[in-house]
């Protein structure tokens, strides 16, 4: 589904790109896609638990659930998407590789946070998840045969080399901060929760995003 939803937002840009929009513009119009696509649910939980961690180990979950919204929320909103649009900016054409690339590392990291961090809610949707568990490996398997589809495709591209290896460990990188972030989050609250699931698509996507714009040139 991250993947989807990244192609889906670099197609729009592309288009938008052909019919001469300003190149400046394209980063604002892609996010706004995907939170109208997803609903802004990952920058809602990216808010909330980012109150959570602020205030503090006993008052963190009274503060996620809060629905008011704290300065330690928005800062954090402004901040990721301040970084994603300079990314986006720098980037240039190649966020039609990057894109669907950290969209699909965010959603990864979801997994990984459901399978191996306790729910700090008495009920959550994703206990089926995390009761049918089968281990890290089993449950990546459909992940990597993804991803080592995209290795392929690049290395046996008629990209020059130079490129090709570094889309190739850009396509690699992200499995870093998807187990990364995750546990620093679960570290910080106790364990994971609708919202940190959320934190963490937003989170790695921001990371990766940044890390893209200096690996890759500019276009």
């Amino acid at each position: 589904m991250g993947l989807l939803i990244g192609i889906l937002q670099a197609f729009l840009m592309l288009v938008l790109f052909l019919l001469n929009w300003p190149k400046s513009s394209l980063p604002f119009v892609g996010i706004a896609f995907n939170l109208w696509i997803t609903g802004g649910i990952h920058f809602d939980g990216l808010i909330d638990t980012a109150d959570g961690i602020s205030a503090g180990p006993q008052k963190c979950l009274e503060a996620m659930k809060d629905s008011r919204v704290g300065a330690s929320g928005v800062i954090a909103l402004i901040i990721n998407l301040a970084l994603q649009i300079a990314a986006l900016n720098k980037l240039g054409l190649y966020y039609l590789f990057a894109l669907p690339i950290v969209s699909f590392w965010g959603r990864y990291s979801q997994l990984i946070a459901i399978g191996n961090y306790p729910s700090i809610q008495k009920e959550s949707s994703s206990d089926f998840h995390r009761d049918n568990w089968k281990g890290n490996f089993q449950e990546s398997i459909p992940s990597f045969i993804i991803i080592l589809f995209f290795v392929f495709t690049i290395t046996f591209s008629s990209l020059r080399f130079f490129l090709k290896k570094h889309l190739i460990i850009s396509s690699l990188i992200g499995f870093i901060p998807s187990i990364i972030i995750p546990y620093f989050l679960a570290r910080r609250i106790g364990g994971h929760s609708g919202d940190s699931y959320g934190a963490s698509v937003v989170l790695v996507e921001t990371f990766l995003l940044t890390i893209l714009a200096l690996i890759l040139p500019g276009s």
